[in-house]
């Protein structure tokens, strides 16, 4: 097993090993630190739920039936399938994670473009673009937004109420740049496109049940319930309609264990470092103005250079509690700037692995310049819409 680690397992593994030592060297007391595990358990109870749920949904069938279909209504028009990929992508995202469009659209769309003879990098530069930056409507959209749900006390309507005009013009901004830079005539050269042919269903009662889950998910966060028991029902179900008709693919792997010990160090590493002079660093960096367009640029900017978990939990110790707004701010820098260095958002490191598993070409310039002016408009966009309307 250890063989099979990659250097990103490696990664998390060390954070929490580092994360043990500084408890069992008494740098974190062992009481801050049961606190602070505390605060993740329901977080980490989602992750489980929710990844489960996609992985097994992705087996069922589901999202590639949506893709092909998708292709099929599109009718060999290329902007008639940029806005069905924008509403796909978007409504993963906002419903099922970000990770899970990295994790799981990523190859459903690359599968299809050889299907359809459509070039691959416009579908995966949407999947990915829309991963980041339409995870801001709903707390299960974004691991820093459910980080954010104990400081900022509200239902996810209420979180949705305060971020759907931040969300809306997210990806108005997106949907801007992925035209220009991807999905125009100039830059694909094909006038239409070959819609694809539909393929049988493999097991119509295994795709009806994770369709239901799915469902299931979505009304019970729309109908208020806590983020951690919606997902557990909603992967109980599949997982009880798998058990009965194909148990081989319930195996040990769809438990997220890179993500469960990544986040649980997390929570004992920078709770640490801010005892140890951080929180008067991040304090500087942010200034007394509380200044919502300072923060969102300090959240990205520090998003791109460390990842964006680790950027907004240094960040969010050092915002006054009851400070929804600048909180809101250091979302949106945290969740939308991430889309300029590969690093920035796990999602992004799953989703270039995926890209290099199936032997899609990504120009690293051309992503580096094209995020860094998406991350620069959106972020002062959407942060302008979070003053306007929050």
């Amino acid at each position: 097993m250890l063989r099979r680690l990659g250097v990103l397992d490696w990664i998390r593994v060390g954070l929490l090993a580092l994360g043990l030592l500084f408890v069992a060297t008494g740098l974190l007391p062992l009481a801050e630190a049961t606190a602070s595990l505390t605060e993740i358990g329901p977080l980490l109870v989602f992750l489980v739920g929710v990844i489960v749920l996609a992985e097994l949904t992705k087996e069922a069938q589901v999202f590639d039936a949506i893709a092909a279909r998708m292709a099929v209504l599109g009718r060999g028009n290329y902007f008639a399938l940029f806005l069905l990929c924008t509403v796909f992508a978007s409504f993963i995202t906002i419903f099922l994670n970000l990770d899970t469009t990295a994790v799981l659209l990523t190859p459903v769309m690359l599968a299809l473009a050889p299907k359809a003879r459509i070039a691959a990098l416009p579908l995966a530069m949407t999947t990915i673009w829309f991963a980041n930056t339409a995870s801001l409507l709903f707390p299960v959209s974004n691991l820093t937004n459910l980080l954010a749900m104990h400081r900022i006390e509200l239902s996810p309507l209420e979180f949705a109420s305060f971020m759907w005009a931040p969300q809306t013009v997210a990806i108005a901004v997106t949907m801007a740049f992925l035209w220009a830079y991807f999905w125009r005539r100039g830059r694909r050269r094909d006038l239409r496109y070959t819609p694809p042919l539909l393929e049988p269903i493999a097991d119509r009662a295994l795709f009806t049940a994770a369709s239901a889950a799915c469902v299931l998910f979505i009304v019970a966060l729309l109908a208020r319930v806590e983020v951690w028991a919606a997902a557990t029902a909603a992967g109980l179900v599949v997982v009880v309609a798998f058990a009965v008709r194909d148990r081989k693919r319930l195996t040990w792997r769809l438990v997220p264990w890179q993500l469960l010990i990544f986040v649980t160090g997390l929570f004992l590493v920078v709770p640490t470092l801010s005892r140890y002079g951080l929180d008067d660093l991040m304090h500087w960096m942010l200034g007394d103005e509380r200044d919502p367009y300072r923060t969102a640029a300090v959240g990205a900017g520090l998003a791109n250079v460390v990842n964006n978990l680790p950027a907004y939990k240094a960040l969010e110790g050092v915002i006054p509690a009851g400070d929804r707004g600048q909180l809101f701010a250091l979302l949106v820098g945290t969740n939308v700037g991430t889309v300029v260095t590969p690093w920035a958002s796990l999602a992004t490191l799953l989703w270039f692995e995926s890209c290099r598993r199936h032997d899609v070409r990504v120009p690293m310039r051309r992503f580096l310049l094209t995020g860094a002016g998406l991350a620069v408009t959106g972020v002062l966009a959407t942060t302008w819409a979070l003053v306007a309307f929050g």
